[in-house]
């Protein structure tokens, strides 16, 4: 498989471009790439390049040879929510979520969230999952990288979910609606899950004011890691394209 490498920066027809320093790192020290060795490369904007390798001494450099229009993006535009979970969590929900396809992730502050982020560290932890978002769409295929939007309370959240189309769902252990009972979605989708603990009955109903649809997946309660991710999967299973 050809190495794929994300670049913060347009790519155009027969450009030579530096390669990231991490990104250099990691294909002359860990893949052990040489001259003339084919790459991928990906600037977030949609398709992706072929190049190959060029090194002339400490500089990595790509020659861009021909464009792939590919794109693997789901056929439905789900936004995750995610309840802000303990410890490093946050990280493999970021990773697989984008693996699976979605759109955009949004973390959220609940009243039973245990981790409280603001100011710099705060910022540090975003750039951080967006990180992961881009390391994920390089193992995955994605050209198009899913943004990891800044920290945000769930009451601010409902203000702004309010505004937007489509259809909101948020997963909760005791309703008794499906996805399958649900028609396909003719827009976009939200999808609000909740931290360790669940919502508070005070969230779901303000959740419920602005829209969102209380929704269970089975018998069996999920942790905040698996849940949404076993929803994306039935998702795309039902209205997607998996």
């Amino acid at each position: 498989m050809i190495p794929r490498f994300h670049c913060p920066f347009p790519l155009a027809p027969g450009a030579v471009v530096d390669l990231p320093p991490e990104a250099a790192h990691h294909a002359t020290k860990v893949l052990r790439m040489s001259e003339g060795d084919g790459v991928t490369l990906f600037d977030g904007r949609g398709g992706e390049w072929f190049g190959r390798l060029r090194r002339a001494g400490k500089a990595v450099t790509v020659a861009l040879e021909t464009f792939d229009g590919a794109d693997r993006e789901p056929p439905i535009t789900i936004t995750l929510a995610q309840g802000l979970p303990a410890a490093d969590k946050m990280d493999w929900i970021v990773q697989k979520g984008v693996e699976l396809g979605v759109a955009r992730i949004v973390p959220v502050v609940t009243r039973r969230s245990v981790i409280r982020l603001s100011g710099e560290r705060m910022e540090r932890r975003v750039a951080h999952w967006q990180a992961v978002a881009v390391a994920a769409c390089e193992q995955c295929g994605r050209n198009r990288v899913p943004e990891v939007s800044a920290l945000v309370d769930l009451p601010q959240f409902l203000g702004t979910a309010a505004v937007d189309n489509g259809i909101r769902l948020l997963l909760a252990p005791e309703a008794g609606a499906r996805l399958a009972d649900l028609p396909n979605p003719a827009g976009p989708v939200t999808l609000l899950v909740g931290p360790e603990g669940g919502f508070e009955e005070g969230e779901v109903a303000a959740a419920a004011s602005t829209g969102f649809h209380a929704l269970g997946l089975g018998p069996r309660v999920l942790r905040t890691e698996t849940a949404g991710m076993a929803a994306l999967v039935a998702m795309l299973t039902l209205w997607g394209d998996f």
